[in-house]
């Protein structure tokens, strides 16, 4: 059996296999795409709004800051672009793969969510004053003094989207889930103490919040619309990230399930170089000076329960 070298499963060679692998994985993200679609399309609840109640929802109307159609380009095409590159650094078909399963399923699964608490909700937005009454003509019911709204019927469906904002919820998806990615790849955690390492991770966070300050700004959203659909977003992030990846701080970090599946596989099936696959494998990736200082804390008989894990590994 050839020798497992980094570069040896690229898209050409291992891509058909390594997607047939997850069909229905990709048969679920288009089944989530389709409820994306149809939760955009029914009305959403509405929420009883009486007069009383405008006086928080008197904003003025503003165009988006960050307009919708850039949403996907931040959230999708900014860590797709990232996650290509690395491609055609490593050529490993296995992180390619599922990295962008990992992304579309964080990006899918947010939306899904935070469109269906939005139906479900139905939260008037900052500004709804104005989306009910564009002539500034309040028209409330004589009765329970609630909005009988006059202007157009699609501007008052999106008016009653407020929580959780779905802006921050996807950049804070799709930028947590590069922020995970890049902390692997980079080894943010490898002990060293390379500050400029989380700048990096966090510069990807920065962008997502200031998405989020914008819809406030834009008084699309209540500040508790744009903190929920953060902690949403970072949320379903991770749990996708750790789907295919392991925690970025263990040793392994770098690299998807997939693949040391496929090298311990590699193993059994020849037995006799199995141990010098791995040992070439962790060679080109690991740099002299981070293999010396896990070789002296074992000598030293750290505890921790990564370098355990280290020592589990470095076998195999």
């Amino acid at each position: 059996m050839p020798e497992i070298q980094l570069g040896a499963h690229t898209v050409r060679s291992h891509g058909v296999k390594v997607a047939r692998t997850h069909m229905h994985d990709w048969i679920i993200l288009l089944l989530l795409i389709v409820i994306e679609v149809i939760l955009n399309v029914i009305e959403p609840f509405h929420r009883f709004v009486g007069e009383d109640m405008m006086t928080d929802l008197k904003y003025p109307m503003k165009d988006n800051t960050v307009p919708f159609w850039a949403v996907p380009m931040l959230a999708i095409m900014l860590p797709l672009f990232v996650i290509l590159v690395y491609y055609f650094i490593r050529k490993d078909v296995y992180d390619l793969h599922h990295a962008i399963l990992g992304l579309l399923f964080s990006v899918l699964i947010t939306g899904v969510i935070t469109d269906a608490i939005k139906d479900a909700v139905g939260r008037p937005r900052p500004d709804f004053f104005w989306r009910c009454f564009p002539d500034g003509k309040g028209v409330f019911d004589p009765v329970t003094k609630d909005v009988m709204c006059t202007g157009i019927k699609s501007v008052i469906k999106e008016g009653h989207k407020s929580f959780p904002s779905g802006h921050t919820s996807w950049s804070f998806a799709g930028l947590g889930f590069l922020a995970l990615y890049l902390s692997g790849k980079i080894r943010v955690f490898d002990r060293q103490g390379h500050v400029a390492k989380l700048c990096i991770v966090f510069l990807p966070l920065l962008i997502a919040a200031l998405v989020g300050i914008s819809r406030v700004d834009d008084y699309w959203h209540h500040w508790q619309d744009v903190f929920a659909g953060g902690l949403l977003g970072l949320t379903v992030s991770s749990f996708c990230y750790l789907q295919f990846f392991p925690a970025p701080y263990e040793v392994d970090g770098w690299g998807p399930h997939a693949y040391f599946q496929m090298l311990a596989e590699s193993r059994n099936v020849n037995p006799s170089n199995g141990s010098n696959v791995q040992q070439a494998e962790l060679e080109s990736v690991y740099v002299d000076s981070q293999h010396c200082r896990e070789l002296s804390r074992v000598n030293t008989h750290d505890s921790s329960p990564i370098l355990e894990g280290t020592n589990g590994r470095m076998g195999y």
